[in-house]
């Protein structure tokens, strides 16, 4: 009886809940994830914050780039705080409408349309010998024999020498920095190296045209200039050649590595942005020699390496790593003139031997001792091949040079410079 039941009663279908809409959702970016350590967004503002402001990417606002600055920073290196256009062109003693002009503020690539509009005067050197030379780490290496020097005109000179003085000198560089620093020399540089078993020569190619405008932007920044103030100061520190310049040999290739805007070789300011640019790579490069008990130091673009026997053993590591450091901090090395001198053999850093002590090489001895003995014999004027305007004085500087490192032979130098008749 139950089964005829069931049979003429099915069981009830299940009622099924209707099904739920499915929300997408949404793609969460790395760069919509505000990190704590990002600096948050200028606000934008529909009138104008300061002269010269820069538009937002939507052509609808202005950002105002003078509020993410660190005042109290600047303040203890003692530099002048600026935030606009306008403060640092009163601080620099120019009209602001000048200082657009210095750094071709109306230009759209911001370079000079020819050499004529330029605030540079552009002058192609002859190297020594043919050098392979990079301008970027993604770029193809270019052989050439030539080198830019970009001297800046009157106007631009002086600003630079101002930034120079102000803001540049006060940051100190590293200790293993001897080029271009207060109280350093190609003296100071070679000392550590003295007596030791191994001597290791590196070079930097194109060391002045590898840094670059964003680097000497970040420079500013760190020093605690708001992004308006560092961009100005970058453009007035940084030269981008015009398309129009003339190179040698209509080597197109050759022109690359200083189309991009970088600093300028012949800039005041040059020097001691450039070893502001390679704090990090000291700062690497002091760490790992000295955890090989090794000695490092740098004159500009020269790397200098140095240890005691141990030392030897290790240069299969160091060498490596040290080539692996460089490239991490985005500059590259010149492998044409890369050295590794033994105590056998004569040790030269930056023009001073140093196998035993500090001393000047014999032969530039002997070539200033020839000189100043063929003045006495036959008068200045036959040794003067360079024409030089003030040559006595030219050669007491090469005299007071050896007597820093050989006071003996410096006095017998000066011996032969005094019997020189100088109205031959």
């Amino acid at each position: 009886m139950r089964r005829q039941l069931a049979a003429s009663n099915p069981p009830a279908k299940p009622r099924l809940k209707p099904a739920r809409p499915v929300k997408l959702r949404k793609r969460t970016r790395w760069a919509d994830v505000i990190l704590p350590s990002k600096r948050p967004k200028p606000p934008k503002t529909k009138t104008v914050p300061y002269l010269f402001a820069t538009y937002a990417p939507d052509r609808r606002h202005f950002l105002d780039l003078s509020l993410d600055g660190d005042d109290s920073l600047l303040a203890s290196y003692h530099l002048p705080i600026v935030h606009t256009p306008q403060e640092l062109a009163d601080w620099l003693g120019v009209r602001v409408g000048e200082l657009a002009w210095l750094v071709h503020r109306n230009t759209s690539d911001r370079r000079p349309a020819d050499e004529q509009r330029s605030h540079y005067v552009y002058r192609w050197v002859k190297k020594r010998s043919a050098s392979l030379e990079a301008g970027s780490p993604n770029t193809r290496p270019v052989q050439t024999q030539w080198r830019l020097i970009e001297a800046p005109k009157q106007t631009l000179k002086r600003t630079q020498r101002k930034i120079l003085t102000e803001i540049l000198d006060r940051i100190p560089a590293h200790q293993a920095a001897h080029g271009f620093a207060r109280g350093r020399s190609i003296i100071s540089n070679a000392r550590p190296h003295v007596g030791q078993a191994v001597v290791i020569k590196l070079d930097l190619q194109n060391f002045y045209a590898n840094v670059t405008y964003s680097r000497v932007v970040a420079i500013f920044r760190s020093m605690g200039y708001c992004r308006e103030a560092a961009i100005w100061l970058g453009r007035l520190t940084t030269s981008a050649v015009p398309w129009s310049l003339a190179v040698p040999g209509d080597d197109e290739a050759l022109k690359s590595l200083y189309v991009r805007r970088h600093l300028p070789q012949g800039a005041p300011t040059s020097p001691a942005l450039a070893n502001l640019s390679a704090f990090g790579l000291d700062v690497r490069l002091s760490g790992l020699l000295k955890k090989f008990g090794g000695n490092y130091t740098r004159y500009a673009d020269d790397l200098t390496l140095s240890g005691s026997d141990d030392f030897r053993y290790a240069m299969r590591c160091v060498i490596p790593l040290t080539e692996q450091i460089v490239r991490s901090e985005r500059f590259r090395l010149n492998h044409r003139k890369r050295k590794v001198i033994r105590r056998g053999h004569r040790q030269v850093v930056t023009g001073v031997v140093v196998n035993a002590k500090p001393n000047i090489p014999r032969d530039e001895f002997d070539r200033l001792k020839a000189i100043l003995h063929n003045c006495m014999k036959h008068g200045p004027s036959s040794q003067n091949r360079d024409d030089r305007v003030d040559f006595a004085a030219h050669l007491r500087g090469r005299i007071a040079f050896v007597r820093q490192l050989n006071p003996a032979r410096a006095e017998k130098l000066r011996l032969l410079f005094e019997q020189i008749d100088w109205r031959r």
